[in-house]
Formats: structure tokens, sequence, C-alpha cells
């Protein structure tokens, strides 16, 4: 049987079928109609900030389902209201990062991502896990650097996050910070929303080519989408980056087995 905490998650993407569920150690087997069965993996998502919104806490599962097609269960962590935005709060969630993704691990996770572009606690939980650990700060910064364009970063924090600083190298051109944005709440209202579009259309005329995420609040606030149509320009949000290693990391979600009734 699945766990209430997994089933619930589980519905929650997929709302719309009919479906039976049975548990394979770290495999759910969804079976559609009376055909075919689908071999389903679930990726653990831990989000840095706290939420009671239960959409909100679903928002990045949802982006990488609607993407790559991977169920996902959403974890947050308790008393960090406004999330990751400098070096105390990065402090203070990582315990908290650490017990919530090992926690997911035991309900039998394909994968843990950490949602946040600092990459907090993300090394102390590879040494800790024997699956694959993903933060969303490297795998944005390794998408980009596999486009070779120049590189701006749109963030929430005083600098570029080390892990993404580290991993663009030469290619970063340039660093913005949305005006009156301190943390990710602040993207939710609309000041904070055309603050970020002014950021980034910043780094376009400072010679950007690629703009990349170092919030996983931008993702939340659908402004990926919003960049791409705005300026047409290639733009790397962190969990859509997050979700596509973790697709590799379960080696894809299209497996089709005999349903057997």
């Amino acid at each position: 049987m699945l766990s209430e905490g997994i089933y619930q998650s589980f519905c929650l993407n997929a709302a719309s079928l009919e479906f039976q569920t049975t548990l394979f150690g770290p495999w759910r087997l969804l079976t559609v109609g009376q055909g075919t069965s689908e071999v389903v993996e679930v990726i653990g998502v831990v989000r840095v900030v706290t939420l009671e919104d239960e959409d909100l806490l679903a928002a990045h599962g949802n982006v990488i389902f609607a993407r790559y097609g991977l169920q996902t269960i959403s974890r947050c962590i308790p008393n960090q209201p406004y999330g990751v935005h400098d070096d105390y709060t990065e402090r203070v969630a990582t315990p908290k990062i650490i017990e919530v993704g090992m926690a997911l691990a035991e309900q039998g996770v394909e994968a843990v991502v950490v949602s946040c572009a600092a990459d907090p606690a993300v090394s102390e939980l590879r040494t800790r896990l024997s699956i694959p650990v993903i933060g969303a700060g490297s795998a944005a910064a390794l998408v980009a650097r596999g486009l070779g364009q120049r590189v701006g970063v749109l963030g929430i924090t005083e600098h570029v996050p080390p892990v993404i600083e580290t991993e663009l190298e030469d290619l970063l051109v340039g660093y913005a910070r949305p005006d009156g944005v301190v943390a990710t709440t602040d993207l939710l209202t609309e000041f904070g929303r055309q603050s970020a579009i002014q950021a980034a259309e910043s780094l376009l005329a400072g010679g950007a080519q690629t703009i990349v995420f170092a919030c996983t609040g931008f993702t939340t606030i659908g402004l990926a989408q919003t960049l791409r149509n705005k300026f047409a320009c290639a733009v790397v949000d962190a969990v859509e980056a997050e979700g596509l290693l973790a697709w590799y990391a379960c080696r894809g979600a299209d497996r089709m087995v005999e349903a057997r009734v």
C-alpha cells in the first residue's frame, strides 16, 4: 500500500485518470484502463520554504510532471516562511532539508530534488543516500553551459549563488536582482513580478543571450514563458532543469508493461 502522503501527491498529478496503483519498491504500477499498465517513477521534491497552500506546495512538482511525465511527492521544510535567501537562512534550512530529503528516500522515491538554486544540503544528502540527489542551481547552470551562450543570471540574493557561478565560469556576463525583492515570497506580488521582468530585460541589454533563474520562485510565478514570449530569448528555468536531470536519473518515465488482470 502507498502511504497516505504518497497517495495524495500521486493523485494530484493524475487526478483526471481512473487508476489503481501497486507499490514495487521505488516503482509504482499505474493501471490505466484495461489494456496496459505504466511503470511510473516517483520523484521527491524538497521545497525550502514553508507553504500551507497545497497548490503552491505542489507547483514545482506539477511543472516537472507537465514537462517530463514524472510523478512527484512534494514536502516543505518547517519554520522557514521566507525560504532561503542569504547565508543565514541557508544555514538554518540545511538540517531541515536533510531531514525531509531522507524521509522522502525512506518512502521509496527514485530521486530527491532540492528545489532551490543555492543547492542547500545537496552535498550532505548525497553522502547519506544511495539515490540521485539533484540541486536546482547546478542543474540550471549545467543546462545553460550546454547551450554555450552568454548568460545573465536572475536571482534574489545579493550575489550569484556559488554553485551557479562555478559551473558557468566564462559564460557569465551579468547578474540582476529585481528591485524590492529580498525573499521568494516577494515574487508572489504583481510588483515583484514586474520588477523581475525589468531585471531580466536589463540582463539582455547588457549582452546576455540566455537567462538563468537563480531562484525557483520565478518558476512559481510562471516567469520563464513570460520572458520567452516577451523577449524571444532562451530562459533556463531551474525547476525545469532539475526535472530534466531527474528524468535522466529515472531513465525516462515511458515504460509500458502488460497488465495482468
